[in-house]
């Protein structure tokens, strides 16, 4: 795979019929009523506030920004061999946290608490390796793993915020940044570069923090946007994050992307699984209306699950009972597999489902109540 080096990948995305009535005073009638009508509306239509038209016209703007160009350039940094399959606790996982970070600055969005680190660093402990344990991230497991013979990784999440009018209210989108790394008894290819996994997730959060920064348009709650460490692991970074956010309680909503750049079915590209929850058919009707308003290549299967805990990191907030939206374009023989390379993803699919996810955190962050 072609090299791309942190400041290339950078700079490549620095940019930038009335109806007739049976008779003639009917039909006369008919005229008066729908040509009131027409001058009704459209005096709705002028009635548009200078806040409303800034308002729309911002999101459109920011609509605009999501591209391939950067698309790509995003996943192949994210996706190369210079980052050794992005493992958690390697370096390669260390400089793409760098990278987000540096993208996170260079889009003018604070640091995810209103603190001085877009960075929330955290550790996760096992028993020693013989007895093959799970990953393990809760304070008082860890307590009793210290007391014995015990492995540690340290891991950190990488976050942005948008301030929100309001301050008490808060949605977030996230996708996990690590994945497999390195096996080096394998021959031949030896790197798990996880393009589709999740390279391609990573990308729709980054442009999508950009859109919202390039509107200019403030949203009604505070929006996280967030890159969780250690999924690979057992879903370890958002599982910290809503075990010690100070706002975790205040989340009224969280969009997950993993794994949005392939085809499961070849003969059917355009075909994508939306898992949302059960109790919020708002969430279906969002992402209807976008693709038919602004023509998206898209054909979800809409999946309503009562509780979305399983698949990612949207089960470490579905569990909590925080409402969730998950985007997945489901398994592909590269999966978890070395060959998960960035010249197999279909960009045009997964960007709009970018584009769409985009409109859905608008109305998540705007809507008064979801059901």
């Amino acid at each position: 795979m072609r090299k791309i080096t942190l400041a290339a990948a950078m700079a490549a995305i620095v940019l930038p019929a009335l109806v007739a009535a049976p008779d003639a005073a009917a039909q006369s009638s008919s005229k008066t009523e729908n040509s009131t009508a027409v001058v009704k509306s459209f005096k709705k239509k002028k009635k548009e506030t200078r806040e409303e038209r800034e308002r729309r016209e911002g999101i459109e703007r920011g609509y605009a920004t999501i591209n391939e160009r950067a698309a790509r350039a995003h996943i192949g940094y994210m996706a190369s061999d210079d980052l050794l399959g992005r493992e958690a606790g390697q370096p390669g996982n260390l400089a793409a946290g760098r990278y987000i970070e540096s993208f996170f600055i260079q889009q003018g969005l604070e640091p995810w608490d209103g603190g001085e680190s877009y960075f929330q660093p955290f550790d996760a402990y096992r028993k020693e390796r013989q007895k093959r344990a799970r990953y393990q991230v809760h304070p008082d497991s860890i307590a009793i793993l210290r007391q014995e013979v015990h492995q540690r990784i340290p891991m950190r999440n990488v976050m942005a915020r948008i301030e929100g009018v309001n301050p008490d209210e808060y949605v977030v989108i996230g996708a996990h940044y690590d994945h497999l790394g390195v096996d080096p008894l394998l021959e031949g290819d030896q790197i798990y570069n996880g393009a589709d996994d999740n390279a391609s997730g990573v990308q729709a959060v980054l442009q999508i923090a950009k859109a919202f920064a390039e509107s200019g348009v403030k949203p009604q709650r505070t929006i996280i946007f967030a890159l969780w460490d250690g999924e690979e692991k057992g879903l370890l970074g958002s599982e910290h994050f809503m075990l010690a956010a100070p706002m975790r309680d205040k989340i009224k909503g969280y969009i997950n992307f993993d794994m949005i750049g392939r085809n499961s079915d070849e003969s059917n590209p355009e075909t994508l699984t939306y898992f949302y929850t059960e109790a919020y058919p708002l969430f279906e009707q969002w992402l209807r209306n976008d693709i038919d308003e602004r023509g998206l290549n898209l054909k979800p299967d809409y999946r309503a699950w009562d509780r979305p805990i399983g698949g990612g990191d949207n089960g470490s907030f579905a569990k909590r009972d925080v409402p969730v939206i998950w985007y997945h374009t489901q398994g592909h023989p590269d999966y978890h597999m070395p060959s998960d390379h960035a010249d197999r993803i279909n960009y045009g699919k997964m960007l709009d489902i970018t584009r769409s996810a985009y409109l859905n955190l608008w109305q998540m962050a705007d809507t008064p109540a979801y059901n």
